[in-house]
């Protein structure tokens, strides 16, 4: 083949590339995206709508007396790019059947392509069975979210990143610890360590520890149920240093309290640090968290 033909090739493959930009420039300009706030953080998609300079789409969000939710969109989404901004925090089902709705009435004003953004994903930490007769909870919630019409899941710091391998349809995993490590930088001391609260966590303190420059210890965790834990172990030196554990949801607040107990016992300054990126913070977690 000769230069000639080649470079022939080139200039009609650029035309092309260039006619297909054009047409997708064309094609936003006349179906801008639409972004969709629910309710379980209005505040978070107010901010998210803002940095991007796009509106938040009007919708309204309505409960029947018996609890039922009745939603309706304000305008036409008929071939836009949707995008729900939906945290699956509490009230967890609540929320979750909100989303499910929210998709469902997309796809039937004929939203062209809908993407799910979820910073929250509930059920993540019921990804496998622990004992006989469990479901797999966070698989079933992957096939609500594909049944419903997602056809593109956002989260961050979900619990296992093995859960990505639950979806059949687009799955984006976003993790929020280059901006906590950022954050810490010029805040902690450089005689601090970093933890992990459990073995599961190792990978994730990990991350951390290289983006500071710190050392990691490990506490091995065994769970009593699911409100009770007990620290079996601990791995790492943590005499005269600032301990910093790092997490990806403090629920209860139990894991927590525990390890502090045990790093203090173990000759940590009291002045513990917690970093993590879901402040679910059930129940008593606000008490727990209260140490001394």
């Amino acid at each position: 083949m000769s230069n000639d033909t080649t470079e022939a090739g080139v200039r009609r493959a650029d035309r092309l590339a260039l006619a297909v930009t054009d047409a997708q420039a064309i094609t936003d300009a006349i179906t801008p995206p639409c972004l969709i706030a629910g309710s379980a953080n209005e505040e978070l998609a107010g901010e998210i709508a803002r940095r991007v300079n796009m509106p938040l789409l009007e919708r309204t969000i309505e409960r029947f007396p018996d609890g039922e939710i009745k939603i309706r969109l304000g305008s036409s989404v008929r071939g836009h790019d949707a995008y729900i901004i939906q945290s699956t925090c509490m009230p967890v089902n609540e929320n979750l059947v909100e989303l499910f709705l929210l998709i469902d009435t997309l796809c039937r004003a004929s939203a062209s392509r809908l993407t799910v953004i979820i910073p929250y994903y509930a059920y993540a930490r019921q990804d496998r069975k622990f004992v006989g007769r469990e479901p797999i909870s966070a698989k079933l919630v992957a096939n609500l979210l594909a049944a419903a019409g997602a056809q593109r899941i956002v989260a961050v710091d979900l619990h296992s990143p093995a859960i990505q391998g639950f979806f059949d349809i687009g799955m984006d995993h976003l993790t929020a610890i280059p901006l906590l490590a950022d954050y810490l930088k010029e805040r902690v001391p450089r005689d601090s360590i970093i933890v992990s609260p459990d073995t599961g966590g190792v990978k994730r303190a990990d991350l951390f520890a290289r983006s500071l420059d710190l050392p990691i210890a490990i506490l091995h965790k065994r769970r009593a149920s699911a409100l009770e834990v007990e620290i079996a172990a601990l791995i790492g030196d943590v005499q005269n240093k600032h301990a910093i554990i790092v997490d990806d949801i403090i629920a209860t607040g139990g894991t927590i309290r525990q390890a502090v107990e045990t790093l203090v016992a173990a000759g940590a300054y009291p002045d513990v640090r917690i970093v993590a990126t879901h402040g679910v913070l059930a129940e008593k977690a606000p008490y727990l968290l209260r140490h001394p």
